[in-house]
């Protein structure tokens, strides 16, 4: 048979947990956050070499849409020219039609700038402008006086070194 004391000491609970465990957990919770913010920084850097990839990818886009789209014009331009040579029977008068309504095309989008323009100058756009650069020039300001601080510093300490 078991002695008493045994019993009793086999049966009682630990009083407190001890204080290795403790720092173990405390240390498997740095390494799963570690992990944690590891993997973000990871997801972090493939997202933005897919955002540079694609940012090349949409500048080649770009350029092959506007080097597709003046083909496409000179092509329509051409046709146009031709079947004004074969409506018109001459060369020169399908090339001084087609000349005349080039200019017509440039005079019109002319127009639609100086609309545009006309626009940004109306008095609510006006203000709003007005608020924007001026918003910058604040934000400007501020930006360089946040400079000149530390450099003012640096100069005085120096100053006061060579003193």
């Amino acid at each position: 048979m078991h002695s008493e004391g045994e019993s009793t000491r086999e049966a009682a609970p630990d009083p407190a947990p001890s204080s290795s465990g403790l720092l173990q957990e405390i240390g498997q919770l740095g390494r799963a956050v570690k992990r944690l913010f590891g993997a973000q920084m990871e997801l972090l850097a493939a997202e933005l070499g897919l955002a540079r990839s694609a940012i090349s990818w949409m500048l080649l886009a770009g350029l092959t849409a506007t080097v597709a789209g003046v083909g496409f014009g000179l092509t329509v331009l051409s046709l146009v020219g031709v079947l004004l040579v074969k409506w018109l029977g001459s060369w020169v008068w399908a090339l001084l039609v087609l000349a005349v309504l080039q200019l017509l095309f440039l005079l019109g989008a002319i127009a639609l700038f100086r609309r545009c323009m006309h626009w940004m100058s109306l008095p609510a756009t006006r203000g709003e402008w007005s608020a924007i650069m001026r918003d910058a020039e604040h934000k400007a300001e501020a930006a360089m006086a946040a400079e000149s601080v530390p450099a003012q510093r640096r100069e005085d300490q120096h100053n006061e070194d060579r003193r």
